[in-house]
């Protein structure tokens, strides 16, 4: 065994289906999987023992064992070959996942726990450890397309750059098909009212698009050389990347997005187009940074 998938449980229906796809990509890797929950009430002075009135194996403590419990026994049904752990620490959720993140190859978390207020979209420890994670976060929301793509969004950033390789080991490692996308919007656009036919344009004509198709075979040129196995279907979408991303994870198993994009704003931990996918997505979601280990 080699390596560690950490997926973060809290009882709720996503934390299960979260364990069901970190069960998957353990076994994939033939990595360790460690069921973690955060046990905030200790450091609350809350008591953690069974009432004097309720049953023996009532209160926090036991509740807690039970809901982990669980959610072992899921992944076991899932991936039986996988070497499950748990661990029970006690703190807040985004503090405790982000130190599991220094060992983890990968952690997995539900869209929503059982804190989500009622209409939020997503939970806020899914996108503060999308942003502050040590490695790649995989966030899953809608179930995924099983015979689907891997679908990655290519910007020419750093970022990107991290988030390309990580698509191309997962295409690999459930044997898909990988569909390289990257958006652009015009720059093809006139100058100022034109006065006559002789008003030159920002670019030559074509000039952008053969510029943006360059940009994706050179982002693309290395990994492929390291995954010959991986089929890539190459996308360049004249348009928003935001919708020209969501549309393409209505058929996919795996959305892939870099945390920050060539538009970041200095000290912009997570970039717009990322935050969107997490929320409006229609599959699994992984945000991989650009200092991640194992990307």
């Amino acid at each position: 065994m080699s390596g560690l998938v950490v997926v973060g449980v809290d009882g709720s229906a996503a934390g299960l289906a979260a364990v069901e796809v970190a069960a998957e990509e353990a076994r994939v890797r033939s990595a360790g999987l460690r069921v973690v929950h955060a046990f905030l009430w200790p450091a609350m002075h809350v008591p953690l023992g069974a009432s004097p009135l309720g049953p023996a194996e009532g209160g926090l403590r036991a509740s807690t064992e039970r809901l982990v419990s669980e959610a072992v026994e899921r992944a076991g049904a899932v991936a039986p070959d996988v070497e499950v752990s748990r661990a029970v620490v006690t703190g807040e959720p985004l503090t405790v996942l982000e130190a599991q993140s220094r060992s983890a190859e990968l952690v997995v978390v539900g869209s929503r726990g059982m804190g989500g207020f009622v209409g939020l979209l997503v939970g806020s420890t899914s996108v503060h450890l999308a942003a502050h994670g040590r490695c790649p976060v995989l966030v899953v929301r809608e179930p995924a397309v099983p015979d689907g793509p891997v679908v990655v969004g290519v910007d020419g950033s750093a970022s990107g750059a991290k988030a390309v390789g990580f698509a191309f080991a997962e295409a690999a490692l459930h044997g898909t098909d990988l569909v390289a996308l990257h958006a652009w919007t015009g720059w093809n656009a006139p100058l100022p009212a034109p006065q006559d036919e002789r008003t030159p344009y920002a670019n030559e004509p074509g000039a952008p698009a053969t510029g943006e198709e360059r940009l994706l075979s050179e982002t693309l040129a290395g990994h492929q050389e390291r995954y010959p196995g991986v089929r890539v279907r190459r996308e360049v979408v004249h348009g928003g990347t935001r919708e020209a991303l969501i549309e393409a994870s209505r058929t996919a198993r795996l959305l892939v997005v870099g945390a920050r994009g060539r538009g970041g704003f200095a000290g912009l931990v997570l970039g717009s187009v990322s935050q969107a996918m997490l929320h409006h997505a229609h599959c699994p979601v992984a945000v991989v940074r650009g200092g991640d280990r194992n990307a």
